[in-house]
Order: C-alpha cells, then sequence, then structure tokens
C-alpha cells in the first residue's frame, strides 16, 4: 500500500505542469460545451411556456420535429451540402496549397492573396453572392452573361442550382484558410525525397502522387472530419441567400433549430433539434474514424 501511494504521488508531482496547464482549459470547455449540451437534453424533454420550462414530456418533443414536414428535407439537404462541400471545397484548398508549394517567386503574394476572403465578414460575403446570383436582369452574374449575349439564368432560385451556389460561396471564404494549414504541413515534408525523386526521374506528378500526398494524409484526414463537422451545422448562408427555399430545397438542419428557436419560440423542440445534430455528428465521427483505423491497419 506504501509502494503504491508513494507512486500516486509521484505520478501526480510528475504531471502537476501539464494538470496546471489544462484545467483552466477544461473548466472553459465544460462551461461553455458539455453543460450546455446536457441543458439542451434537459430541455428537449419538457414543455414550456415562452423560456419557463413547464412539465417533463419525454421524447416528444423529438418525435414532434421527426413528424415535422421540414424535418426530411432539411436533414437531406444537410447531407447533401455535406457531399457538395467534399466535392467542390475539400479538393480547393489541396490544389491551392500545391501551387503555391510550386512556384519559386510570389508565395506571400498568393499566401495573402488567398487568405483575404477569411478576412471579409461571414454576412458581407453572403450578401455578396446573394447579389451575384441573383435571378433576373439585376443579378451581377446575369449581366456579365447579358454582355457576352447569353440569356439569364434563375440560379438561386432553380433547386438544382441553390445547394452548389452556396457550397462556392463556402469554399470561397474558407478555402484560403485551410490552404494555409496544407502549406504549412507541405514544408515540413523533407526536401531529400523530392530531391531523390528527381534524380530518379520522377516529374511533378508522380512526386505529388507518391511523397507529398501520403506526407499529408493525416493532416487531410484531420481537415476532412472538421470540415463535415463544420459544412453539418451551416445556416446563415441558406437562410440569407435563399431563405431555405425555393420549396424548401436548401433549408438545412441548423436553419430548422432557428425556426423553433426564433420564429416560433418553442425553445425544447429546438433543443431537440440542437441534440438530434450532436448526436449524428458523433455518429459520423465514430464510423469516419473506425474506416480509417481499418486502412490504416
Amino acid at each position: 500500500m506504501k509502494i503504491t501511494g508513494k507512486k500516486n504521488n509521484n505520478f501526480f508531482r510528475k504531471n502537476a505542469a501539464g494538470w496546471m496547464l489544462m484545467v483552466p482549459s477544461l473548466i472553459l470547455f465544460a462551461y461553455f460545451v458539455w453543460i450546455p449540451l446536457l441543458e439542451s437534453v434537459r430541455i428537449s424533454m419538457y414543455s414550456a411556456k415562452g423560456i419557463k420550462l413547464q412539465q417533463f414530456v419525454g421524447f416528444k418533443n423529438y418525435a414532434d420535429v421527426f413528424h415535422h414536414p421540414d424535418f426530411l428535407p432539411a436533414l437531406r439537404n444537410t447531407f447533401s451540402y455535406t457531399l457538395w462541400s467534399l466535392i467542390i471545397g475539400f479538393l480547393v484548398p489541396i490544389v491551392l496549397a500545391l501551387f503555391i508549394s510550386e512556384i519559386r517567386r510570389g508565395k506571400s503574394f498568393f499566401k495573402v492573396g488567398i487568405y483575404l476572403p477569411n478576412i471579409v465578414p461571414g454576412m458581407a460575403m453572403v450578401l455578396m453572392f446573394g447579389f451575384i446570383f441573383r435571378p433576373g436582369q439585376t443579378g451581377i452574374l446575369n449581366i456579365l452573361l447579358a454582355k457576352i449575349g447569353l440569356p439569364p439564368s434563375a440560379w438561386l432560385t432553380n433547386p438544382h442550382f441553390t445547394k452548389p451556389l452556396i457550397i462556392i460561396a463556402l469554399t470561397w471564404k474558407g478555402a484560403g484558410a485551410t490552404a494555409l494549414l496544407y502549406i504549412a504541413g507541405l514544408q515540413g515534408i523533407d526536401p531529400e525525397l523530392y530531391e531523390a525523386a528527381i534524380i530518379d526521374g520522377a516529374g511533378i506528378w508522380r512526386r505529388i502522387v507518391n511523397i507529398t500526398l501520403p506526407c499529408i494524409y493525416n493532416l487531410a484526414h484531420t481537415l476532412l472530419i472538421l470540415q463535415i463537422i463544420s459544412v453539418f451545422q451551416i445556416l446563415y448562408e441558406p437562410l440569407v441567400m435563399t431563405n431555405g427555399g425555393p420549396n424548401n430545397a436548401s433549408i438545412s438542419i441548423m436553419q430548422l433549430m432557428y425556426r423553433y428557436a426564433f420564429e416560433r419560440y418553442d425553445y425544447p423542440k429546438a433543443s431537440a433539434v440542437a441534440v438530434i445534430i450532436c448526436l449524428i455528428l458523433i455518429v459520423l465521427t465514430v464510423v469516419y474514424n473506425k474506416v480509417n483505423r481499418k486502412r490504416d491497419y
């Protein structure tokens, strides 16, 4: 028993500095993440009048959310946003990073250039793309098309275009910051690998496929799941650009939560939607990590 006690004391002494650094972060994380999440679970189990909880109703709010006519379109659109973000938004930062890493002059200029959209306030970006893709004769893109003799397009009022166009706007704003992370990862690759490949006669494409991409695989793996989590919570882009239209073609599950909370003031159902989103993201993260572990083995 004495030996065990001494071991425990030595363990805490050795790790005291680490715990001192971690505890403030853990407290803040618990206060701003776990406590609100648990409070959302509690609120979702009650009925309410305004912000005052009335009585315990169990899973009734969840049942009402599942049976709401906008729930399935919102869930389907959210997965569609995630898919489009992987098709459009995931590869763009990698291509930008590879391009900037390969050029010899002007790297700083291009780094600043691709990061500038990230400085633009999100709402200003959404309004700007709303003007660009506005249907009819007043949209900026349609005005440019008219200059070269092409007819105007419906753009954001066309249900086939809304989600890709919203993802393009989202990618324009966020791709630069992600590309800088990839550039930092590329700078950590040993230059001798490229020198050996060049001596062996490998062209740029073979160097990218056989050296660059495998070396940034772990970074891309992390950024991919972070992108899925981020895009799954998309809200103000469809809210401002299309208000979920046309005919719920672009409504997201976060927008459904927004409508419950700030249009109907039904906070228990809004909390139920928040819990559903959290559970879906947990499941997606666990499945994604398991699939990647199997591939690694």
